[in-house]
């Protein structure tokens, strides 16, 4: 099925066309004045250089003056074999789509809302018929059973014709294309943009990244230049001069050769002065029964620091070199690296 995008608006068809993917545009140059665009001509001929086939009007009221129309903008310089011409139905309409059929250049017959209409066009030679859903639906039609009788009539009488489903107006339009077999589907960029998206996808791949960020860093990859470390000799107020300006909630007491000797925590912190006064701050931490930390490589996987965290139901692991630490893990740093 080809993917047309239905635009007016060059920033976006700009964007658009970077998927290189899509078939063509299907453009309406009236719209084009919202955005204060007079050069109607150099527009077209600049859209024309964007994108691989364009759609667009060749307006008239005789099937001469819809000729003619079309005509004069392939002499600007529209290339026949890129160009498809969007030609209102009607007696005129299928009249010039003939003529112009005749001179091997492709029609569009589009504003198409009955079968009849279809039919008159395919059997003019259009390349392309163009019933418009989104306007049928909001009067209350069975815009999909058109697009369906459409699709069989060209399959059934073998027309050298393209059903292009248009007026799309959200991603349950373009399913409904597919599963009735058209040829063509001409989509808004709003559209366009949310056909990849679904919630399923979008937890499937977060969970991707973070499995693969978990595999693939080392723990000593992502900790902070900062080592809570702090010499035995010192007070439990310096460790906690050391604590605040680490943002940890914990600091690694080592000795004369900078090697663990425990653990002070911010719990300690609040569990010592429950039992004592605030003199105890005053305390130096050789004097406390030192708890051995829990800790990890800086060379293990980001992984293996993460089961440790969980397993252990902590929030912070030192992180050693031989029996040195280089410093402290938060549960925070995984987050931060896998979201």
């Amino acid at each position: 099925m080809e993917l047309y995008l239905d635009s007016a608006l060059i920033d976006e068809i700009e964007e658009a066309f970077h998927l290189g993917f899509l078939t063509g545009l299907t453009t309406t140059p009236t719209f084009m004045h919202r955005d204060g665009i007079t050069d109607i001509d150099g527009t077209i001929l600049k859209l024309a250089g964007m994108v691989p086939v364009i759609h667009i009007e060749a307006l008239g009221e005789s099937a001469d003056e819809i000729h003619d129309e079309a005509h004069r903008l392939l002499d600007l310089g529209l290339k026949k074999e890129a160009t498809v011409f969007k030609v209102p139905v009607s007696l005129e309409g299928v009249k010039a789509c003939k003529r112009l059929t005749d001179d091997g250049i492709r029609v569009n017959v589009h504003l198409v809302y009955t079968l009849q209409q279809a039919y008159m066009a395919m059997a003019a030679g259009a390349a392309y018929v163009c019933p418009l859903v989104g306007r049928l639906q909001d009067q209350g039609h069975d815009a999909l059973a058109l697009i369906e009788q459409c699709v069989n009539a060209v399959e059934y009488y073998k027309y050298n014709c393209k059903v292009m489903f248009s007026s799309v107006r959200h991603s349950e339009h373009v399913r409904n294309a597919i599963n009735l077999g058209v040829h063509t589907v001409t989509v808004p960029w709003k559209v366009i943009k949310v056909l990849t998206e679904n919630p399923l996808t979008t937890v499937g791949t977060q969970q991707f990244f973070e499995h693969t960020r978990l595999l693939t860093l080392c723990v000593k990859d992502v900790i902070s230049d900062f080592n809570p470390t702090i010499h035995m000799s010192k007070t439990i107020y310096d460790a906690l001069v050391v604590m605040t300006r680490g943002g940890f909630g914990a600091v690694t007491i080592v000795d004369d050769k900078e090697e663990i000797r425990g653990i002070f925590t911010d719990g300690d912190l609040r569990r010592m002065l429950e039992k004592e006064d605030e003199t105890s701050l005053h305390k130096k931490l050789s004097e406390l029964e030192l708890n051995v930390p829990i800790h990890i490589s800086g060379d293990s996987l980001l992984y293996e620091a993460s089961q440790l965290l969980k397993g252990r139901q902590v929030d912070t692991i030192c992180v050693v070199q031989g029996k040195k630490q280089i410093g402290m893990l938060d549960i925070q740093d995984i987050i931060k690296v896998t979201t």
